[in-house]
């Protein structure tokens, strides 16, 4: 007797206000992608928060950034609830990067209050590489708003956009 194979799409989302990208980023969005058939690059339009970049420019930046590679990996945002989100993609996992056990305390709340929203939905980790492990966007920003270079921590067009920010 043979089993019938389902095949169903693993669809991840991969949440954050991105405000900029960062190499942190691109690298846990990637390492996602090898694990998932689609990642949805989900970027939160917070309405209480005024970011650097808009919406648009966010979710532009990210498609520039991904430099072509986006087969299986869709850029979007959305307001409200992460899990609305996730059931809207039809995803069942909800990607996040760990950059130091100080992140991980703040992603466990977030992650508890998920599972009592949507059951059906995981939260995965992806822990950021050495070389990532420090930056964030917050720091980029602050780096590049005092004069300093980002290219270290950002792709080109990134920098170029945060010196474009701090120079008007």
């Amino acid at each position: 007797m043979s089993k019938k194979v389902i095949s169903e799409k693993k669809i991840a989302v991969c949440p954050g206000s991105f405000d900029p990208i960062t190499y942190g980023h691109l690298d846990i969005i990637r390492r996602a992608r090898h694990v998932f058939d689609e990642v949805y690059i989900a970027v939160l339009n917070n309405s209480n928060k005024k970011g650097l970049f808009t919406i648009d420019e966010r979710l532009s930046l990210i498609e520039q950034s991904l430099d072509g590679d986006m087969d299986g990996i869709f850029v979007e945002s959305f307001q409200g609830l992460l899990v609305d989100y996730c059931k809207q993609v039809d995803a069942h996992v909800i990607v996040r990067g760990l950059r130091a056990v100080s992140d991980f305390e703040y992603e466990m709340q977030l992650t508890s209050m998920n599972k009592a929203l949507a059951p059906n939905i995981d939260t995965f980790y992806i822990q950021a590489r050495n070389e990532y492990s420090f930056v964030s966007s917050s720091v980029v920003k602050d780096v590049v708003k005092h004069g300093g270079q980002a290219s270290d921590f950002v792709p080109d067009i990134v920098a170029n956009a945060l010196s474009q920010k701090f120079n008007q």
